[in-house]
């Protein structure tokens, strides 16, 4: 019935109201807040792949490492079959030989594995991806070698071997030549067209590595590299010895067509592609000649013009 009071339900209890309450004061906001976005799987330190990430960081820096150790003289890695046959041939001292597992043998592969039995070389039976790592991703063709860092010549040592040849010394120096491969390819021409050397400085310039000896092709076990601190003091001790010094430049006036004192005992300077002989330098040279190029091209490296200028040497001698 309508205003009767003591039908039950019909009274609200105590602070059964709805509306407004006592608020928490802060105490619950920290779990409203949740604990963020998931992190990544490489990065929960349970799950598969944070240990995935942790083997490749450690890869990584071991070859971060083995990298520093061959700049710093350590080792050094031949890798390439003509490179590695080509040093084996030459009686250089390598520590241990690399064979793929997976390598297709030749005549050179079976040439190789003769020689490194015949002086007991360790042989080791290594994957593609190790020999990879180990050259740093260079063309290694199933073979490397590790060798001992490279004993550079002296300046008279290459005097010495043109004497022990009887033949008027063919030397090739590089002014400032910092690109290994023009080294190699210098290395691999001087081979080829019978020079007894070539002369790099010790400092703002390529040294022997792994890339010299690859593009070099394994001249660099028959032609030795003299390193010089002052190239221009050497030129000057060069020519003390009679030995005539011709700079390439592409301002020259003569022609390499005639180039002077090709049958004398000669030394060709070869300077960087962008800078040429330095001042120094070109001081020091009894000739300067210029190789003939199309006017549309502005200089050749430093490979290619000591290839064409020993080629005109071995021509006129």
């Amino acid at each position: 019935m309508a205003g009767n009071s003591e039908r039950r339900g019909a009274v609200r209890k105590p602070g059964s109201k709805k509306g407004a309450v006592v608020g928490s004061g802060g105490r619950g906001r920290k779990a409203l807040e949740g604990r963020g976005p998931t992190p990544k799987a490489e990065d929960r330190t349970y799950h598969p792949a944070h240990q995935r990430k942790l083997a490749a960081e450690a890869r990584s820096q071991g070859r971060t490492k083995e990298s520093e150790r061959r700049r710093r003289g350590q080792e050094e890695i031949v890798s390439g079959r003509n490179s590695v046959l080509e040093a084996l041939r030459a009686g250089i001292p390598g520590k241990t030989l690399y064979l793929s597992s997976w390598i297709e043998s030749d005549d050179r592969v079976r040439e190789i594995v003769a020689l490194t039995s015949a002086v007991q070389m360790p042989l080791r039976e290594v994957g593609r991806a190790d020999l990879d790592r180990m050259t740093d991703g260079a063309v290694h063709q199933g073979v490397a070698l590790e060798v001992p860092p490279y004993a550079y010549a002296d300046l008279d040592d290459l005097l010495d071997a043109a004497a022990e040849q009887s033949s008027p010394p063919l030397l090739i120096a590089l002014d400032s030549v910092t690109d290994p491969r023009n080294l190699g390819a210098v290395v691999r021409s001087a081979g080829a067209f019978g020079a007894h050397g070539v002369i790099v400085t010790t400092r703002r310039s390529a040294g022997v590595t792994a890339a010299v000896w690859k593009v070099s092709a394994g001249a660099l076990a028959r032609v030795p590299v003299a390193r010089v601190p002052n190239l221009s003091r050497a030129l000057a001790d060069l020519r003390k010895a009679g030995v005539f010094v011709v700079g390439l430049d592409g301002g020259a006036d003569s022609s390499m067509r005639d180039l002077p004192f090709a049958a004398d005992p000669l030394c060709l300077v070869v300077g960087s592609e962008g800078k040429g002989l330095s001042r120094l330098v070109r001081e020091q040279c009894d000739a300067i000649a210029s190789i003939p190029i199309a006017s549309s091209v502005d200089s050749l490296n430093a490979g290619v013009a000591a290839g064409i200028a020993l080629y005109q040497v071995a021509g006129e001698r």
